[in-house]
């Protein structure tokens, strides 16, 4: 079965290991990717923004990186653009390959960066990442939590739909989530987050945002992060790292399941963290693995026409309402 991944970090493994997208180390690789069933993957453009000295030449390089390897792949993966780019290669027996920036910081919210970066293929912005920036705040602390789009985040992000970039939510705080509720008007995604009702944890959805998040047509990308799955105990901001955390698959399905129950079953997709994440669920080691989610959906009595929209129509849709 087909799938598309709204999120990976691979890119930036690849940079700092010198490996190439054929065949290496990481989760991801156009192996494991065809292996697996792939049409499309997202590749966040990552790093921890306060920690490097030049974020934005950093994501040139990266970007340059990821050009090389996907021209070095051409008979393999293309990048997409929009919707038509993506039937097109796969229509071609190629992968879709769509980027994104995972923290805004990267272009300290410059509007011309941004545009710029959308030139090369920038399709998707993760609005936040683990630090404060200048469109909003993470979902680290009770006080982070409250606090929505700055002014100069939400004018960033009236932008981003005009181009055709969709806004993500993974990581952002509570406030800023609704923040797009209110000034969305396009869908919206959350490219790599759970149902926070199984996992307490404040990167996974409360039932109220999957229900808004479905109303405005966007959609959610389960996560594969074991603590994100079958969370550690502790509150929503304070995880008990010291505790056990067996994950499975059937733990994975069971976030499907609820999503579903909640909001329908157009809000789900899939979002694995691959390549930035330490753990996962048993027996899901890598892109070649995803086919096993399937048959735990099914198991979990799922039907199979609800989970081809979980594994492709769900996020298709999102690419052509968003992208053209």
């Amino acid at each position: 079965m087909k799938y598309i991944d709204l999120h990976c970090d691979t890119l930036s493994r690849l940079l700092m290991s010198g490996e190439g997208l054929a065949s290496n180390s990481c989760q991801i690789d156009l192996d494991k990717l065809e292996k697996g069933g792939c049409g499309a993957q997202f590749f966040a453009m990552f790093m921890p923004v306060p920690r490097i000295e030049d974020p934005y030449a950093r994501c040139l390089d990266m970007l340059a990186n990821g050009e090389k390897e996907f021209a070095a792949n051409a008979d393999r993966i293309t990048l997409c653009r929009n919707y038509s780019d993506l039937e097109r290669a796969n229509a071609e027996g190629k992968i879709g390959a769509f980027l994104t920036v995972e923290d805004s910081g990267i272009f300290e919210c410059d509007i011309d960066k941004m545009r710029a970066l959308y030139e090369r293929g920038l399709r998707l912005v993760t609005i936040t990442w683990n630090f404060k920036n200048k469109a909003g705040s993470p979902n680290i602390t009770p006080e982070f939590s409250a606090e929505g789009l700055t002014p100069h985040g939400i004018e960033m992000v009236e932008e981003m739909e005009r181009l055709g970039i969709i806004p993500d939510a993974s990581h952002l705080s509570d406030g800023g989530f609704w923040s797009l509720v209110e000034n969305c008007k396009k869908p919206f995604v959350a490219s790599h987050s759970c149902a926070r009702s199984i996992a307490n944890v404040t990167r996974n959805l409360t039932d109220e945002m999957l229900k808004a998040l479905a109303n405005k047509g966007g959609v959610a990308g389960i996560n594969y992060l074991d603590h994100f799955v079958a969370p550690r105990g502790g509150d929503m901001f304070n995880q008990n790292q010291d505790e056990g955390n067996e994950c499975t698959l059937e733990d994975l399905a069971s976030h499907a399941v609820h999503m579903i129950d909640v909001a329908g079953e157009d809000v789900v997709a899939l979002g694995s963290d691959f390549d930035g994440i330490s753990g996962w669920p048993k027996g899901l080691d890598n892109a070649s693995c995803v086919p096993l989610v399937a048959d735990a959906l099914k198991k979990a009595g799922i039907p199979e026409r609800v989970v081809e929209k979980i594994f492709y129509t769900n996020a298709a849709r999102v690419i052509k309402d968003c992208m053209g």
